[in-house]
């Protein structure tokens, strides 16, 4: 889904890295489908570095999707992707989960772009000791004052849903979009389309997300 969401959108070329388990399920006819090494559970494993390695010096922007297990070997997989690219990485859905333990070092990097449900905010500002407590019936406006404090302290983006507003903060400067398709965001298509829209414009990562939402509009 996410990869026909981004060729609609215009990226030019996409490619999909998948772990060799699901080899027998996609069709030979699928051409831009990557197969890396898998462990016992199916989830990608140890040896889908080089794959992984390989393709951020072929890509613009990299998407991790989520659907990607709860392995420990993926997760650390995973890790060493954040740690290894400087390109533009969007984490959503559970990979937002999965990367957690690494929560300061994605907090510390420029390139991140982080699309996240407000209990993963939660849990983000919890793990980094961030001493602001989020509730889910805080007030929009007081969740963008934390956005734009919590910003201004770590250099990621970070891209959240309350109160049927999208809110992207990067550098303490929080962009508001109201929004009346939540299941966008949980499926992957508003991820995928902050993707194309960052790889088209890396070094304005705040501006790109919320322009690919107000485009995205149906």
């Amino acid at each position: 889904h996410s990869y026909t969401t981004a060729l609609a959108t215009g990226v030019g070329q996409a490619r999909v890295v998948l772990p060799d388990a699901l080899r027998g399920t996609i069709p030979a006819s699928v051409t831009d489908t990557i197969f890396a090494a898998s462990n016992g559970s199916g989830s990608l494993g140890n040896e889908a570095w080089p794959e992984l390695q390989a393709l951020t010096g072929w890509a613009d922007t990299l998407l991790l999707i989520g659907d990607a297990g709860r392995n420990s070997q993926t997760a650390i997989v995973y890790e060493k992707l954040v740690s290894h690219t400087t390109i533009p990485l969007i984490i959503s859905r559970d990979a937002v989960d999965l990367l957690m333990p690494s929560a300061p070092q994605l907090a510390s990097q420029s390139n991140i772009l982080i699309v996240a449900s407000f209990s993963q905010v939660q849990k983000l500002l919890r793990t980094l000791y961030y001493p602001k407590i989020l509730t889910f019936r805080m007030p929009l406006l007081q969740l963008v004052e934390t956005l734009h404090k919590f910003t201004i302290t770590y250099p990621l983006t970070l891209a959240t849903f309350h109160a049927d507003t999208i809110l992207i903060a990067q550098h303490g400067t929080v962009t508001s979009t109201p929004w009346s398709q939540p299941m966008a965001l949980w499926q992957g298509t508003v991820p995928t389309r902050i993707a194309a829209y960052t790889m088209w414009n890396p070094a304005t990562p705040l501006q790109a997300a919320t322009a690919s939402l107000l485009d995205g509009k149906e």
